[in-house]
C-alpha cells in the first residue's frame, strides 16, 4: 500500500484552521436565523444560480471556506421559507437555534440508531416514554422516530394489516385480503398512499363523507361498515385525523375509538397536525379518545418546532409492532447478551430502516430547553392568530371565509377573485406566503399559522396583500 493511501484519513491536517471556519459558519447561520423576518419569505433562484448546481461531480478537493461562502450566497437565501414569519402557506414548523445546534451535536456524534448498545438510543426511548404518558398510551407501548407522519401511516397500516391478516402475510404476500380501511375523505393522501404500498389496494379504503366542520360522520362510517360486512368483508382499520390537511379539522376520536372497539378494527389516528394540540387547554379538549388509539401519527417537525425531518409513530401493542419488522433470523442483526451487539431494544425490529440517523436528539433538546408549557403556550398562539385571521377576514366585504377554523388553518378567498394567481403574487412579493386548496369546488388561498415567530403584524400583511392583489388584477 502507497504511503499516500495510508495517511488517506478526512481529518483535518490543522483542526485550529477548521475550528475557525466552523465558528464562522455557525455565526452566519445565527445571524440568518436572527435577521429572517428582514428577507423575503421566498425567492426564486436565478438561472445563473441554478447552473451553478448542474456541474460535473468534483474528483479533488475545494477550499471549505469557499464552499461556506457559496452555500450563503446561493443556498441560504432560496430556502423553501418555512423559517420566516411570513410563511402560512403549508404545515410546516419553523424549526429553533437549539435544534440547530442540536443536530450539529448529533452530526458530530454520527450515530447509526438501528440498533446495539449505546447511549443515543436511550435519548430516543426517553422522548418515546413521554410521547406514551402525554398521550396516554401506557409504559409498555412501544415508538420509534420516522421521516414523517406518511412513513410512521404507513408503518400503521402494515401493522394493522399484519394484525387482522396474520404475521404470515410478510411470508406470502397479500392474497384476496378481504378486509376494508375507513378513513374520511379529508384525510391525507399518505394514508391513501399506505393502502397501494402495503398491497391492501387503494380500493380497500373507504374515504367517508364528513360534516360542515369537516370531521368524519359516525352514522355514514357506520353504515360503510355495515355495507362491506353484508358483502363479506371485515372492516380492520379506521383512521382518525387529529387535525386534516386542508382546514385542520379534528375527528370525534371518542366516536371512532367505539366502532373500532364495536368490530374489533385498529384505531389509528394520524395526528400529524393537531396531535401535539394536546399541550394547550384551547385544543386538548377537542382531542378526547386520542389515548383509546391503537397507534398514533406525528410530526415534531410541525407544531412541535423542531427542524426536519421528526415524525414519530406510537404503538400500544408492542409485540405486534415488533411482530411486523423484526427479521430475528438475520445473523447480521443477531442480538448478545453482552457488548456492542447487547441491548434490549433495537429500533431497527420496529421500523424499516437499519441506517437511522439521531433525530430524537433534537427533539429532547427541544422539550428539554423550552419545556413541554411553553410549547404548548406557541400551540395557543397559533390558533389565537387563526382565529384573528378569520375575524378579519369576516370583517372585510371583498373576503370571504370557505371554512370553519377549528385549529390554525384558514381557508378564504377574495370574492370574485383568481385566488390562485392572488396566492402566487404574494409568494412572490416576499413578504407573506399562503398557499391554495380546492374547497368544493373552489380555489381557497389557505393560511397555516404554524411557526413560532408568526405574529399579529404578518396576519395584517396578509390580509392587507390578498386585498391589494385581489383590487389590482380586479382593476
Amino acid at each position: 500500500m502507497s504511503q499516500a493511501h495510508l495517511e488517506a484519513s478526512l481529518d483535518p491536517k490543522d483542526w485550529g484552521d477548521l475550528r475557525a471556519q466552523g465558528r464562522r459558519m455557525l455565526d452566519d447561520m445565527f445571524d440568518n436565523l436572527e435577521g429572517l423576518a428582514g428577507r423575503p419569505v421566498w425567492q426564486a433562484p436565478t438561472p445563473a444560480e441554478r447552473a451553478r448546481y448542474r456541474t460535473p461531480a468534483p474528483r479533488g478537493p475545494a477550499d471549505l471556506a469557499q464552499l461556506h461562502a457559496q452555500f450563503m450566497a446561493d443556498v441560504a437565501p432560496y430556502g423553501s421559507g418555512n423559517r420566516h414569519p411570513g410563511f402560512m402557506g403549508w404545515v410546516q414548523g419553523g424549526g429553533t437555534a437549539v435544534g440547530m445546534l442540536a443536530e450539529m451535536l448529533a452530526g458530530g456524534l454520527d450515530a447509526n440508531l438501528g440498533g446495539r448498545d449505546h447511549m443515543p438510543i436511550e435519548v430516543e426511548r426517553q422522548v418515546v416514554a413521554w410521547m406514551a404518558e402525554l398521550f396516554g398510551f401506557g409504559a409498555e407501548a412501544s415508538g420509534i422516530f420516522l421521516t414523517g407522519t406518511s412513513l410512521a401511516n404507513l408503518c400503521a397500516v402494515m401493522i394493522a394489516r399484519d394484525r387482522a391478516l396474520g404475521v404470515e402475510v410478510r411470508a406470502i404476500g397479500v392474497r384476496d385480503p378481504g378486509v376494508v380501511a375507513y378513513a374520511s375523505k379529508a384525510v391525507h393522501a399518505c394514508v391513501v398512499r399506505a393502502m397501494d404500498m402495503t398491497g391492501l389496494g387503494t380500493d380497500r379504503l373507504r374515504l367517508i363523507d364528513t360534516d360542515a366542520d369537516g370531521r368524519i360522520l359516525p352514522a355514514a362510517l357506520e353504515a360503510a361498515i355495515a355495507a362491506d360486512q353484508a358483502a363479506g368483508l371485515r372492516p380492520f382499520l379506521i383512521v382518525g385525523s387529529a387535525g386534516t390537511v386542508d382546514i385542520g379539522a379534528i375527528d370525534d376520536l371518542d366516536a371512532l375509538a367505539d366502532i373500532a372497539a364495536r368490530e374489533g378494527a385498529t384505531f389509528h389516528v394520524d395526528g400529524a397536525l393537531g396531535a401535539l394540540g394536546i399541550l394547550t387547554p384551547a385544543v386538548a379538549p377537542k382531542l378526547r379518545g386520542i389515548e383509546r388509539a391503537d397507534s398514533l401519527a406525528l410530526d415534531f417537525h410541525k407544531l412541535g418546532q423542531a427542524p426536519y425531518d421528526a415524525g414519530l409513530l406510537l404503538v400500544r401493542d408492542a409485540a405486534a409492532h415488533k411482530h411486523t419488522f423484526s427479521y430475528g433470523d438475520a445473523p447480521y442483526l443477531r442480538h448478545a447478551e453482552r457488548g456492542l451487539a447487547g441491548g434490549e431494544f433495537w429500533p431497527c425490529d420496529y421500523g424499516p430502516d437499519l441506517s437511522r440517523g439521531f433525530r430524537a436528539l433534537k427533539v429532547w433538546f427541544t422539550l428539554k430547553a423550552y419545556g413541554l408549557d411553553a410549547l404548548g403556550a406557541v400551540i395557543g398562539r397559533t390558533c389565537d392568530l387563526a382565529q384573528a385571521l378569520a375575524a378579519r377576514v369576516e370583517a372585510e366585504p371583498e373576503l370571504e371565509l370557505l371554512a370553519p377554523v377549528g385549529l390554525n388553518i384558514v381557508c378564504f378567498g377574495y370574492r370574485g377573485g383568481d385566488n390562485a394567481a392572488i396566492c402566487a403574487d404574494l409568494q412572490e412579493a416576499g413578504r407573506v406566503a399562503p398557499s391554495t386548496t380546492t374547497l368544493a369546488g373552489r380555489t381557497a388561498i389557505r393560511a397555516a399559522i404554524i411557526n413560532h415567530r408568526t405574529g399579529p403584524a404578518d396576519i395584517e400583511a396578509l390580509v392587507d396583500g390578498v386585498l391589494a392583489r385581489g383590487r389590482a388584477r380586479a382593476a
